[in-house]
């Protein structure tokens, strides 16, 4: 007989590569993995992994173990969800997405304060400006920034975040100010690739009147570091959040330029859920202490 440790230990197994690697995740020996696993197998009556393999493969027994154990595993969790729901309490395992520049510098601080907090909470955070929209599901909270596709999940404004355009006062003083949108084809510009977005398209509007314009980027990246490291050096224009580049504007080290235009806004913003059945206290309070920690804009009086 076996039980959902049982099958929690050979989820963990047939989800790697290697028995090593198993091992590693387990933190424990490889010999203590193999030991295990084959109490298991003598329990079960059935060999679950091919011998011998360098890599893990399971046998027709071992998929159809895996399958009932993915199954059992969500069941238990989603029954320990129901539990501290019934009884509000912070624990469990929080799984946060985040932006990465946004994330190290706003996020992980709050979630350690948060995790301090509630001892009996596990915490995952993640970070990727390029989040894979198939696999929202895997996230209890995910912030976000930018322009949002996905409507089924549940929207909580945490911040408002202006997009801004600027350059290093030395690249604005060999090559001149742009004093209109159209300017800009004349410059060289620099495009952050993140999100899925057309990131070439600069989306200017006044007065309720759009100007769109087509830039050729002469740099890209997908690291926001990097695009602002490039502008700083003055290598060209760029369009950056605001809570990004504040203490830079702050400090003079960047210059925003054209004012008096406008790009679409990229609020920060925090998604779940859109199902009240599966929101989770530890969910829930945790967007509420972010949403605490950003509502001063934290980022306006910074400086470098």
């Amino acid at each position: 007989m076996i039980n959902s440790d049982d099958l929690r230990f050979f989820h963990a197994i047939a989800t790697h590569k290697t028995l090593a690697a198993a091992a590693r995740a387990l933190n424990i020996s490889p010999s203590s993995v193999t030991q295990r696993l084959q109490g298991i197998e003598s329990r079960m009556g059935v060999k679950l992994i091919q011998r011998p393999s360098r890599v893990v493969s399971l046998t027709d027994e071992g998929s159809l173990v895996l399958a009932r154990a993915r199954r059992v595993i969500a069941e238990l969790s989603e029954l320990q969800s129901i539990i501290d729901n019934r009884l509000q309490q912070v624990t469990g395992k929080l799984r946060v997405l985040a932006p990465l520049g946004f994330g190290n510098e706003y996020v992980a601080p709050v979630l350690a304060q948060y995790a301090l907090q509630h001892p009996g909470l596990e915490v995952e955070l993640t970070l990727s400006d390029v989040p894979e929209w198939s696999s929202m599901h895997r996230w209890d909270v995910i912030v976000y920034i930018g322009e949002l596709r996905d409507s089924s999940l549940r929207c909580i404004k945490l911040a408002a975040n202006r997009r801004l355009v600027c350059a290093s006062p030395e690249y604005l003083a060999e090559q001149g100010e742009p004093t209109s949108p159209a300017a800009l084809k004349q410059h060289s510009c620099i495009a952050l690739r993140e999100n899925d977005e057309d990131v070439t398209l600069w989306r200017f509007s006044r007065d309720g009147t759009e100007m769109p314009v087509r830039i050729h980027p002469r740099l890209a990246s997908n690291q926001g570091s990097v695009v602002k490291q490039w502008a700083m050096a003055g290598c060209g224009i760029m369009v950056r959040s605001e809570w990004d580049i504040a203490p830079q504007l702050n400090a003079g080290t960047l210059v925003r330029i054209l004012a008096d235009y406008s790009l679409p806004d990229a609020d920060i913003v925090a998604l779940s859920s859109d199902d009240t059945a599966h929101r989770s206290p530890r969910a829930e309070n945790f967007i509420r202490l972010l949403q605490a920690s950003l509502a001063s804009r934290p980022w306006e009086g910074k400086t470098p």
